[in-house]
């Protein structure tokens, strides 16, 4: 059999990187992209095929693509859909070009890669698309409207492609983590210091003694139910090789848990858990 072959974007850490390490030990052929150079670089030097892939760049989706299938003569097993960042923020103090800035680079980028990879996957006629979506896809946080929206936006429209590709070969699969291991804190808070004057907000107070104070901590101990990213390679896998996957994947204890909440509970009583937590 020839090797399969995935790509993966979002690869320089967290998730990405650790999907891609253990895709290749499963005998996969990785595409390991990542939206810097130095990145890219990086993971050359680690044996991996690296193309530049930056969701907020059309040109590079489509160079980064045309890369890899001329490295595969044409072809493509997978995709994993996984680089986003999030934007801390009240609602109310969200520019709506903040929101245009990460629906490009968590949404709009996503799309423009998926519907690129569907038409060889249609021709081969096989495939699968992973989504990593979260469990901020199906219940919403305080402070993470912009993040939250993104993730509501890429569930809606995975389940009506998912929908639309029964009768292709084609599997669309979502993968919902909740708190794992990444760098995804770190990596919002230059967007935070963009876009959120939280100092002229008339909620600064609740910035200054709440979000700044988680945003910027560095603790050095994992959040409570955290778990690493190779719990979320894990549920990737079987996404990629059973032959019947499963429509969603939760990942991590506050994920099963929330959707069962969700299931349950009025809206009231939901948004008055989630308020608290």
């Amino acid at each position: 059999m020839s090797q399969k072959t995935i790509l993966i974007t979002g690869c320089s850490s967290g998730i990405g990187y650790d999907a891609a390490l253990g895709l290749r030990a499963q005998g996969w052929r990785v595409f390991a992209s990542c939206r810097r150079p130095e990145d890219c670089a990086r993971l050359i030097a680690e044996g991996f095929d690296s193309p530049l892939i930056d969701y907020q760049d059309e040109a590079t989706i489509a160079s980064g693509l045309s890369e890899v299938l001329s490295a595969t003569g044409g072809t493509l097993d997978a995709l994993f859909n996984n680089g986003a960042f999030g934007c801390p923020g009240l609602v109310e103090d969200l520019p709506t070009d903040a929101l245009r800035d990460i629906f490009q680079a968590n949404f709009f980028g996503w799309h423009e890669l998926t519907r690129r990879v569907i038409p060889v996957m249609r021709a081969q006629g096989h495939g699968r698309i992973v989504q990593c979506s979260s469990v901020l896809g199906f219940v919403t946080l305080p402070w993470r409207g912009a993040y939250n929206s993104t993730k509501f936006a890429l569930e809606g429209l995975t389940d009506t492609l998912r929908i639309e590709m029964r009768d292709t070969g084609i599997h669309v699969i979502l993968i919902e983590p909740g708190p794992v291991t990444s760098k995804i804190r770190v990596n919002s808070i230059p967007h935070f210091e963009r876009w959120i004057d939280w100092e002229k907000s008339p909620r600064a107070d609740a910035y200054r003694d709440q979000l700044r104070k988680r945003l910027y901590k560095d603790s050095g101990t994992p959040d409570r139910f955290e778990l690493p990213a190779s719990a979320v390679t894990a549920k990737l896998i079987h996404a990629l090789t059973s032959p019947r996957p499963r429509p969603r994947y939760y990942v991590t204890t506050p994920t099963y848990m929330m959707g069962f909440l969700r299931r349950i509970l009025p809206t009231r009583a939901l948004d008055w858990v989630l308020s608290r937590t």
